[in-house]
């Protein structure tokens, strides 16, 4: 394990606003970020120590930014693996590739955690139209079309409700490379928001609760109201994943908990501080965001606990033009990513805000 001291410079790949609160966390303990990144003025450049522009395959200019870095690390997922691979070769990276190689693949994923003995929802490895019908015949309708690489925020998916929509919602993806999955039913959604140091301690979040519109997530209540036993083994399911990834860092898991059949099935990995924890920069001693920086830099985690109850919403488009509004109202904690442009379904910001407990 090497523990970086204050004043070492971390790499980030990556430049939007997972990078942005990152680095903010990193200036509170000491260090500085070297963000690298093929956008100009993003979120994490603006509060950064310095900046290489150039795309992710660029060899030559991703060995001159590891010279200038003392470790590395990714505020997204879809880091080309390569990329990692370059760096590893010359300076620690962290999460490691193998989080990459499973999560950037839906099919790898839903294998990988099959294997740890954790449900998710049935699925088929399909590649023409005559083997979607085949697998339908067992997995049934609904269904979800998939593709097995580049989806988020509801994006790479279509919903099929009968043997009608099968073809159009292949034409919809546009991708030779899917997965069918079984529609279920399921009645809330938790994620667990899970910290892992280079020593190998694990530290859990509270789990949350998440509500979505337009498959994008609306708000985040903390601590999820469902019973404890099934957050319990929540935690310990997302501790079996991110233990045996041999992860260092924050990993998010996402599950769906349902009434019928399994209680908890995992939905995705998240090989990142996620949108989910948010809440945590106010709500807990540690937040998602240092607790990465902790993780990535070899220094103890931090403490978690919280009491009260915590809504983290997002300001998605149009939604930061409340900006002023939401700075008047007492006990909101509000967050502006920075970004120049509003556009439909773009997160442009978040407000928190915490409820003590009572009794």
């Amino acid at each position: 394990m090497k523990t970086l001291a204050p004043g070492s410079t971390i790499g980030m790949l990556g430049g939007g606003q997972l990078g942005r609160m990152m680095a903010l966390a990193a200036a509170e303990l000491g260090f500085k970020v070297h963000v690298f990144t093929n956008e100009i003025d993003g979120p994490t450049e603006q509060v950064c120590n310095a900046v290489t522009h150039a795309d992710y395959d660029d060899k030559k200019a991703l060995l001159e930014f590891a010279n200038k870095v003392d470790v590395v690390t990714y505020e997204f997922e879809n880091i080309p693996v390569e990329t990692v691979n370059v760096l590893t070769g010359v300076i620690n990276v962290f999460p490691n590739a193998k989080v990459l190689e499973v999560s950037q693949d839906r099919l790898t994923e839903k294998k990988f955690i099959n294997d740890l003995g954790i449900e998710t929802a049935p699925f088929k490895d399909v590649s023409t139209l005559e083997e979607a019908e085949e697998a339908l015949k067992d997995i049934g309708y609904p269904a979800v079309l998939k593709t097995r690489r580049l989806g988020y925020d509801g994006k790479g998916q279509a919903i099929v409700k009968n043997e009608d929509d099968l073809s159009s919602a292949r034409k919809q993806l546009n991708n030779d490379s899917i997965i069918i999955e079984g529609f279920i039913p399921f009645d809330i959604e938790v994620s667990v928001v899970a910290a892992r140091g280079q020593d190998g301690e694990v530290v859990c979040f509270s789990p949350v609760e998440n509500n979505h519109k337009n498959h994008i997530l609306d708000l985040s209540i903390a601590p999820a109201q469902v019973e404890d036993e099934i957050l319990n083994d929540a935690i310990d399911k997302a501790t079996k994943i991110i233990n045996e990834l041999n992860y260092v860092g924050v990993l998010t898991v996402e599950f769906f908990v349902s009434k019928d059949g399994p209680l908890l099935r995992v939905n995705e990995i998240a090989p990142r501080v996620h949108n989910s924890g948010h809440w945590t920069i106010e709500a807990c001693p540690t937040s998602q965001f240092e607790q990465h920086i902790r993780a990535v830099c070899g220094l103890p985690l931090g403490c978690v606990k919280f009491s009260g109850e915590a809504r983290m919403t997002n300001l998605i488009g149009d939604d930061i033009f409340q900006y002023y509004e939401l700075l008047k109202e007492k006990g909101a904690s509000v967050h502006h990513y920075g970004k120049n442009e509003s556009r439909p379904g773009r997160k442009m910001g978040h407000v928190t805000r915490l409820f003590p407990s009572i009794g």
